[in-house]
């Protein structure tokens, strides 16, 4: 039975799954992430994790979701968001000289992306886009079922397109992006409350929980208008913690996307929900370490 291992790397833990290439998870466990998360004590945490979930040394390759951009070619973490000295660490050769199996690395976004795209919501579509609203907004394209990462392996920063040209200052440099209006902080900073607690009111009727939802969703479905002009997908997979209220602002959404976008870019277009949850990263890692294999 030949399997890969797929890994998310996060700022707490460290997941790890061994996979078929049907999809079919034969095991998966999590181990905390080391602290101070420097790359040296990362790599040893993940190495002791991997010689652990595969001891006979079957698998054929991992993959590996980061929180931050890799470069190009999937070998170097640029940066890890929330992990001690991490710049430009070459992760997939650490790894492959304590563990011998072939590496290979994304941005923990576009793994998701993947994962949704094999086995979640996205596994009926070609091309498809994930928008993960959670802290910030991250995203992945993926174009004819793989994975487009774009010069240098950049591509794919959907939440920090321009929606308000004069908008709150994003930490990207940028002014108004998607993200100041759509992510968890952007909710606290608009409205003082959690995500949580809006969905809440908004499901015991509370006007103002439900008119915010519907200004939530006309700014996200116009910063969803401008990504399908440029891509024309068959589906966009909206998850992340704010994909829990949904079915307040999705109605919104959709209209604002009808209103903006030209029947002919959105013929046939789906808007969806992420099934996987948290394990999309480990998901999308797997099919990332199969795909490096064909």
């Amino acid at each position: 039975m030949t399997e890969v291992i797929g890994i998310d790397l996060g700022g707490t833990a460290i997941k790890l799954g061994r996979f078929q290439q049907d999809g079919t998870c034969s095991e998966s466990f999590s181990v905390p992430t080391p602290q101070p998360a420097t790359p040296t004590a990362v790599v040893e945490a993940m190495t002791k994790a991997i010689l652990q979930l595969d001891p006979n040394q079957h698998c054929l390759a991992i993959g590996i979701g980061t929180p931050g951009p890799a470069d190009a070619t999937g070998r170097i973490a640029r940066v890890a968001i929330n992990l001690t000295g991490w710049l430009d660490v070459p992760l997939a050769d650490l790894l492959e000289a304590n563990t011998a199996y072939p590496t290979v690395l994304a941005n923990d976004a576009n793994c998701a992306g993947l994962g949704e795209a094999w086995l979640g919501a996205g596994r009926c579509f070609r091309h498809l886009i994930l928008l993960t609203l959670g802290t910030g907004v991250g995203g992945a394209i993926i174009l004819d079922g793989k994975l487009f990462t774009g010069h240098q392996g950049a591509a794919s920063e959907l939440g920090l397109i321009t929606l308000n040209p004069d908008g709150p200052m994003c930490n990207s440099g940028n002014q108004g992006s998607l993200e100041q209006y759509t992510s968890i902080r952007a909710i606290r900073r608009r409205t003082g409350k959690e995500p949580a607690e809006l969905c809440a009111m908004a499901r015991e009727g509370d006007p103002k929980a439900l008119e915010f939802w519907q200004s939530y969703g006309r700014d996200l479905g116009a910063g969803l208008a401008s990504l399908i002009y440029v891509l024309t997908p068959e589906a966009i997979v909206i998850g992340g913690g704010v994909s829990a209220s949904a079915e307040f602002f999705f109605p919104a959404a959709l209209a604002e996307i009808e209103r903006r976008v030209l029947p002919s870019s959105r013929v046939g277009l789906k808007l969806l929900k992420a099934e996987l949850g948290n394990q999309a990263g480990i998901v999308g890692a797997a099919q990332l370490a199969w795909q490096s294999l064909c």
